[in-house]
């Protein structure tokens, strides 16, 4: 009977996200009532709120205490997708991230350059600019930086770049948190430069400026590395 239930409660949870999709509803977009979805999905209540368990794990729904059942604001992603945190080599973590990083984002910021409106630009300009002001404030710009990465994400116009955001987003901060944020210069310098690229629609440009970026993260962090004696690992071989 057990089984019965959760297999139950599984084609549940598949029939709401059908009904999200064919809807058309959006992240923050709530459903109806618990009496009502119950009635248009065919099952009981307590089938219903383990459906939506399910997809709250998943964070594809959010049940509000009161309030009601909306479409998660990031929908199907989870703040750690692919468990980093349970990852002890913190360093070696952060050497592959820019790694991963290199193969993705200097072709992100090349589509953005393609993509972008020029008010688009204007709000990518706006989001270095804060960077830069919490670097002149001496205050932690974790939020700032990542929030420039994930606009150049969106503005990419690829649909599977934004849900990769939680593994960029946690790439900055360990990188912020290992380096004491000390390329001050060279993120402002490089930000300037990706958004100018993305303003001129020059998307070799773009490319180039995030690369640059991204280098001189790795080269940082090699620094580290060699200094902790935890070269070994990361040295690319000749």
């Amino acid at each position: 009977m057990a089984e019965d239930n959760r297999s139950l409660a599984g084609q549940t949870a598949d029939a709401l996200i059908a009904y999200i999709v064919d809807r058309g509803l959006e992240q923050g977009d709530r459903l109806p009532n618990e009496r009502e979805l119950s009635g248009l999905l065919g099952v009981g209540r307590s089938t219903l709120r383990e459906a939506v368990r399910m997809l709250s794990s998943r964070n594809i729904l959010e049940a509000r205490q009161g309030a009601g059942v909306f479409v998660s604001g990031n929908t199907g992603v989870s703040d750690d997708p692919l468990g980093f945190t349970f990852i002890r080599d913190k360093q070696k973590l952060a050497a592959d991230l820019v790694e991963f990083r290199m193969m993705l984002e200097p072709r992100v910021a090349a589509l953005a350059a393609l993509r972008a409106t020029p008010a688009q630009a204007d709000e990518l300009a706006a989001l270095a600019l804060a960077v830069e002001q919490r670097y002149a404030a001496g205050a932690r710009h974790t939020q700032e930086d990542a929030a420039f990465h994930a606009k150049l994400g969106k503005l990419s116009g690829n649909v599977v770049i934004p849900n990769l955001e939680p593994i960029i987003l946690g790439a900055i901060d360990l990188f912020i948190d290992l380096t004491d944020a000390r390329l001050k210069e060279e993120t402002i310098s490089s930000h300037r430069a990706i958004v100018e690229a993305v303003r001129a629609n020059d998307p070799i440009a773009a490319e180039d400026a995030m690369t640059l970026h991204l280098v001189y993260n790795r080269n940082r962090l090699r620094g580290l590395l060699a200094r902790d004696g935890q070269t070994g690992d990361t040295k690319e071989r000749r």
